[in-house]
Parts: structure tokens; C-alpha cells; sequence
């Protein structure tokens, strides 16, 4: 582990243990943390309290500025600020011939009420960074997905998203790509 890392786990965990210290003394935190039904609910209410405990190991800090259209495929795709609240950033890094490779970095943000991707291309998804809810049409619950975990949606498969992190949001690169036709 590179001495930053270290760093960076051994302030997570100091700010862990100042959370759990003023649980113990405060009946009301104790209650209010008792209530919180996610994980982002915690971490939510820990940043009221002016505790960063969201930022999981190895994520960079937050960096502000989107690179230049020319470079969008350059750099480190975890940089770049944050949609407000309820949007999503697109950005194409790559594309040829039937696909295209995106990064999308979402803040808070869901599909409208209503609404579900039915689209006729392949879609691999994976999580960078944050974590988020998608629901598939014909699964009765949400997937839940953090970092590192991926999935493979076929064509017409309808899928919605529920939620996604706040600041600094989630970061997911989607590879899309159309069915080779047999000629």
C-alpha cells in the first residue's frame, strides 16, 4: 500500500471511530443512525456532521474540471467535477464502427418516474467509483452495485435507474454495442 493510501485508510477510520464515539454519547445520533436503512443514509448523516466516511479506499480526492472535448479520452476517469444534484455527465472516450465507450458520472440522479431503457444495443456497465440502485423489469427487487461491480444488459432488456451517490457521485464506464448482423 502506497503511503497516501495509507493516509487516506487511517483518516477513514479515525473519522469511523469519532462517528462511533459520539453515537455513544449522544442518544439522539445513536437513534438518527439506528433509523438510516442504507449505507448512503450513514454516510449521508455522518457528512452533517462534518465526517467524510463516504470516500472509499483507493478513490482519489475530488478534482474540479472537465478535460477539454479533444482529450475526453485522456487522463484519469475519475477526475472531472460533479453534476449537480439529479444529473448525469456523458462523456464519449472511444467509438468505431457499431460501438462506443462512455464514461458517465451521475450525482443523486434516477430515471423519471415512469421511464425504463429498453435500447436495441448490448450494454457492459461497470462502477469506478460510488455506488447505485438499478432495476430491471423483470427482477422484483434493486440491484444494488458498488464499486467494481459490472453487468451485461442485453437488447430490450428494460432496466431503470433508482439512485446513485451524492457528491462526489458514482463513476461508471458503459461499453455499447449493436448485435453483429449475419449477411
Amino acid at each position: 500500500m502506497a503511503e497516501a493510501d495509507l493516509r487516506q485508510f487511517l483518516s477513514k477510520v479515525s473519522q469511523l471511530n469519532t462517528l462511533v464515539a459520539m453515537s455513544e454519547t449522544d442518544p439522539g445520533l445513536r437513534r438518527a443512525l439506528r433509523n438510516c436503512e442504507s449505507h448512503q443514509e450513514v454516510v449521508n448523516l455522518a457528512r452533517g456532521l462534518g465526517l467524510e466516511i463516504g470516500r472509499r479506499w483507493g478513490d482519489g480526492p475530488a478534482h474540479t474540471g472537465e478535460a477539454p472535448p479533444e482529450c475526453a479520452g485522456d487522463g484519469n476517469l475519475l477526475e472531472g467535477a460533479c453534476p449537480p444534484p439529479g444529473q448525469e455527465v456523458v462523456t464519449v472516450l472511444a467509438s468505431a464502427g457499431g460501438w462506443r465507450l462512455e464514461r458517465i458520472h451521475s450525482c443523486e440522479a434516477a430515471s423519471p418516474d415512469g421511464f425504463w431503457y429498453d435500447q436495441s444495443e448490448w450494454e457492459w456497465v461497470t462502477l469506478l467509483r460510488g455506488s447505485a440502485s438499478l432495476r430491471f423489469a423483470d427482477e422484483s427487487c434493486c440491484r444494488q452495485l458498488n464499486r467494481g461491480d459490472s453487468l451485461l444488459i442485453s437488447p430490450g432488456r428494460r432496466h431503470r435507474l433508482e439512485a446513485t451517490d451524492p457528491a462526489p457521485g458514482s463513476v461508471w464506464l458503459a461499453l455499447f454495442w449493436q448485435e453483429a448482423s449475419s449477411a
